[in-house]
């Protein structure tokens, strides 16, 4: 196969070689031409796993951890991310600038969060609440901001998407790093949800939500939430139920081990080590029950800190489920599906973006290829742009 590029897109794909004078060619040899990978779940400020340490380290700080973690996500293939919490218009500029090296970047913002959700930080002795959404704009924290009741919640879309946020994300369910919410309890109310879809609709974007119990999935889906994050603790019954809703879900194996091997060690709280250990057990029992209901499933990772150079491990914890096809639509054509980029990108066709990959073998066969932190990629082209090879 012959493809043309022409500024940041691909102008031509063919059977036979293309006639273009003074064109700078590119003989890959036999190797394996793709689109370039899209990770769904990234928080580039997230420079450690504690949130309170990492809002103390001030924003010099996360800049610089973004910068460094965003070069390696495109230096391992990844020419897209989509920063589900924290992303910011300033970091999306310098990126398009040219001022860091990195990935196509979408954002969503700050994460939305009922007070005690899992967004809230506080430990349970910490009687202050002083963070909220106030006419300023406020946060809570460097992720996420609270907001509660209908017009809070409205009023924090509003202004996410004021900021240029690609899409907006919610705190469906509890987690693993806060304190003080249980992983099995459902987080917003119905109206609170449906709110903040409809906010969502009226700007032609969409909601994501963080979840891991069933509950949590099947009433955010039921709500109109588009894109499921986590889904850990998912059952055959709301597996059926996403897929028939049509809605998606990004799975993130990669922090759940990594966070199991170095969580103690990168200052992970004991409450979280033990709430971690129940969705460690149903990981990937979980994403077999969504392969088994035909749910839509996306690539995400949601590293932290210095666990950021696992991003490529999702490939391979993906193998014990998933055959190599199917993870390399999860990495480009369904991400592109859920970003609303369909033939723009994750994907080699006249008119989309000119991100590609060029793989040293055959991913169809060795899916470990892309595991490789980008080794095995001898050229990697962002918009147009030969980044490598």
């Amino acid at each position: 196969m012959f493809v043309a590029i022409e500024g940041d897109r691909i102008r031509e794909v063919s059977e036979t070689p293309i006639a273009w004078d003074g064109a700078r060619r590119i003989d890959l040899k036999g190797r394996t031409l793709m689109p370039g990978l899209i990770d769904l779940h990234v928080h580039a400020y997230a420079s450690g796993m504690d949130v309170k340490r990492v809002d103390g380290a001030g924003e010099p700080y996360r800049t610089a951890h973004a910068v460094r973690m965003l070069g390696h996500a495109l230096d391992s293939g990844f020419t897209t991310v989509r920063d589900i919490g924290g992303g910011d218009w300033s970091l999306a500029q310098a990126l398009r600038d040219g001022l860091i090296r990195g990935p196509r970047y979408f954002y969503a913002g700050k994460i939305l969060s009922m007070t005690g959700g899992h967004g809230d930080f506080r430990a349970a002795n910490e009687a202050a609440h002083t963070h909220g959404y106030c006419s300023c704009g406020g946060a809570m924290n460097s992720l996420c901001v609270v907001a509660d009741g209908v017009e809070q919640c409205v009023t924090a879309v509003r202004e996410q998407y004021r900021r240029g946020a690609h899409c907006i994300k919610i705190m469906g369910s509890g987690g693993v790093a806060s304190p003080t919410d249980p992983i099995w309890m459902n987080q917003y109310r119905e109206d609170e949800i449906r709110a903040i879809v409809n906010e969502c609709t009226e700007r032609r974007s969409y909601a994501a939500a963080h979840c891991h119990p069933p509950s949590a999935i099947r009433r955010c889906v039921e709500f109109g939430v588009r894109c499921i994050e986590h889904g850990t603790l998912i059952d055959d019954e709301t597996a059926a139920f996403v897929a028939e809703r049509g809605a998606y879900i990004v799975p993130t194996m990669a922090t759940i081990f990594a966070l199991r091997e170095l969580g103690p060690s990168l200052g992970l709280p004991p409450v979280s080590l033990e709430k971690l250990e129940g969705v460690y057990r149903e990981a990937l029992t979980g994403m077999e029950r969504m392969r088994n209901a035909g749910v839509k499933i996306g690539l995400g990772t949601d590293l932290l800190g210095d666990s950021y150079n696992q991003q490529s491990r999702e490939f391979t914890l993906r193998a014990d489920i998933f055959q190599p096809i199917e993870i390399l639509r999860q990495a480009t054509s369904i991400g592109a599906e859920i970003l609303q980029q369909q033939d723009e990108l994750g994907c080699v066709k006249p008119g989309a973006y000119a991100d590609l990959i060029a793989v040293d073998g055959d991913p169809l066969k060795d899916i470990t290829l892309l595991a490789k932190g980008g080794e095995a990629l001898t050229v990697i082209v962002r918009g147009g742009e030969v980044v490598k090879g």
